[in-house]
């Protein structure tokens, strides 16, 4: 699979305008999580207020003529903050899950929708890190971070005015640092940026290689290459060791030098403020309780506008996912008609008869340049068996995309049933193919489960025949628990020629007006091979058929047979017809048979 790119939609306001409407999902949560940390950070102010006037009443005036009320209303102040505190941890876990979940509802859904050429372009690691980890990252930053962000800040807020309330000369040079944060934020952020975006993509290409390590286990082992894909992977991970230390002592700078200048304000107290403490001893204190506090907060400004950069770049990541369009989309006018993929309007579907034209067509496959078919024509009226024939690597599987629809032609027209088939859904059209692959996938769950796939519908009855009809019963019955046995992750729990079986059962369970069959019999025995060509000679009929066939044997009886060399149609006609020309096909059939012809005598 291709390497994704490592082009980043760039986004203003570090992309935080883009997830607005996820936590407009969530008004009331974020509004009592606002009003939260907003009360929480008067609790937190009104402290030192408490401080100074028990050091200048009851100390400075001597007189405790109102201390149980002062007790009182601290206590109140103290609970309520405490109360406070869980309300806003509530609301805050509320928006992070909630946030989580429908991002990655989207992220997911969203990737149902892209064509082929995404997925070729793009690493299951790359995919599965924006799904997984970007979302979590987001989900985060919009609840905890924004709450601390909010609770600090409106701390810095009101003490600053309390201040300014109280001795204006003293808080402004108590202030006068803020303006040095600003400076010092501006010169920071586009190092961390750089650096938190180069280990996002490193930590990508990790989650691939690590799937891969596991999805190809048995490659891994028979090849004897686990210590190349262990020096492939220590290395991945020494890259983004040294990335992160790098991010991390930039931070560690930026932190430092933060804290340095919020210091200097608790320095400018001490000097400038001992006068004050001469005559009013609990305002000094409470100069000093709120000079020292504003240290806590900025370091808390300091982490939430790191890991608001860091986030910057899942975010970017996550909405150039979002916003990627598929080659292949269905126009608004047809969405209104027929719906998408998601909310189908089936009662303006019409029948499928299984007709199928090519209309001068030209194609290329989007991430290529070469031209694959030029100016191709074809008829496959309803019923025809078409074989697609040709050597690996011949691009036998083209003709079956475009009549999928899942690729676009470049150029000309693939009609269905007389219409053009963008002038229908996506959804429409493949409801009515059943595709059985070369290499065939069954989903987690059970036996029974992977065939309802192909049917929701379908009874014991209809599940039984199908099986039977690609002998695939002796399977179910095999195994533990028949049809309620679960298949394990991938069907692994199968072996590939049983997994081909369940497939082709699958498939025919639709009961679909086209049958596309991508090397269907690639993966199994000779024996089950006659067994299911024995079934597809039945299948068949009363369906138009599209054969894409390695074996040239099983497909003498096709009504079209198309050779395919170097991904273009070079012959097309029946069997004895192409036989006749003595060309491609003629010596592709006859070095197969005497290939066949000579395993069987060695054997």
């Amino acid at each position: 699979m291709k390497q994704h790119t490592t082009d980043t939609v760039r986004l203003p306001f570090f992309g935080i305008g883009k997830l607005l409407p996820y936590l407009k999902n969530y008004k009331k949560a974020v509004f009592g999580m606002i009003l939260g940390c907003l009360v929480g950070s008067l609790v937190d102010i009104g402290v030192p207020l408490f401080q100074r006037y028990a050091l200048n009443h009851f100390i400075g005036g001597g007189t405790m003529d109102t201390v149980v009320l002062f007790v009182i209303l601290y206590l109140a102040l103290i609970c309520g903050g405490a109360l406070v505190n869980y309300v806003a941890c509530i609301f805050s876990m509320q928006i992070e899950v909630g946030v989580d979940k429908d991002l990655r509802n989207a992220a997911f859904n969203h990737l149902q929708t892209l064509s082929f050429s995404y997925f070729n372009q793009n690493s299951v690691g790359y995919l599965h890190a924006r799904v997984m980890s970007d979302t979590q990252k987001i989900g985060a930053l919009v609840s905890w971070t924004l709450l601390d962000s909010l609770w600090q800040l409106g701390y810095v807020i009101g003490a600053v005015i309390v201040m300014l309330a109280i001795n204006a000369r003293l808080a402004l040079l108590v202030i006068a640092v803020l303006p040095l944060t600003v400076l010092l934020f501006s010169v920071f952020q586009r190092g961390l940026t750089r650096a938190n975006r180069e280990i996002r993509e490193i930590n990508s290409q990790i989650t691939g290689n690590f799937n891969e390590g596991i999805t190809g286990a048995r490659t891994i082992k028979t090849l004897v290459v686990e210590d190349t894909m262990e020096r492939a992977f220590v290395s991945d991970t020494s890259r983004i060791r040294r990335r992160a230390i790098g991010a991390a002592r930039l931070r560690g700078l930026f932190a430092v030098t933060m804290n340095f200048a919020s210091s200097l304000a608790l320095a400018v107290v001490l000097w400038k403020g001992g006068y004050i403490a001469k005559t009013q001893i609990g305002t000094f204190s409470m100069f000093m309780s709120y000079a020292q506090g504003l240290m806590e907060p900025i370091r808390w400004v300091v982490d939430a506008i790191s890991d608001l950069i860091t986030t910057q770049v899942n975010i970017e990541r996550l909405t150039k996912l979002l916003e990627t369009e598929s080659d292949v989309k269905d126009a608004p006018e047809v969405v209104e008609i027929y719906g998408d993929c998601f909310t189908p309007k089936k009662e303006n579907w019409e029948p499928i008869r299984g007709d199928i034209s090519f209309r001068d067509v030209t194609f290329r496959y989007p991430d290529g340049e070469e031209t694959v078919l030029e100016h191709f024509s074809l008829e496959i009226p309803f019923g025809t068996n078409v074989a697609i024939v040709g050597e690996t690597g011949a691009g036998k599987s083209t003709l079956a995309n475009l009549i999928c629809r899942f690729y676009e032609p470049t150029e000309g027209q693939v009609l269905i049933d007389g219409r053009d088939a963008r002038e229908r859904s996506q959804l429409w059209l493949h409801s009515a193919i059943g595709y059985v692959l070369q290499t065939p996938h069954l989903f987690s769950g059970t036996l029974r489960e992977n065939l309802l796939y192909g049917n929701p519908d379908a009874t014991e009855a209809d599940i039984r025949r199908a099986l039977d009809l690609v002998s695939a019963s002796e399977v179910a019955d095999r195994l533990e628990h028949g049809l309620d046995t679960d298949v394990g992750e991938g069907g692994d729990l199968l072996s590939t020629g049983e997994k081909q079986l369940i497939s082709f059962a699958r498939a025919i369970l639709a009961d679909p007006r086209i049958l596309v069959l991508d090397e269907a019999t690639a993966s199994v025995d000779t024996i089950t091979e006659q067994k299911i060509q024995s079934a597809i000679d039945t299948i068949i009929r009363g369906r138009t058929s599209i054969v894409i066939a390695h074996r040239l044997s099983t497909v003498q009886h096709a009504d079209v047979i198309l050779a395919v060399h170097h991904g273009r149609i070079v012959e097309q006609g029946r069997h004895d017809e192409l036989m006749a020309k003595r060309g491609y096909y003629y010596r592709l059939y006859t070095r197969q048979y005497e290939d066949e012809a000579t395993k069987s005598a060695l054997g």
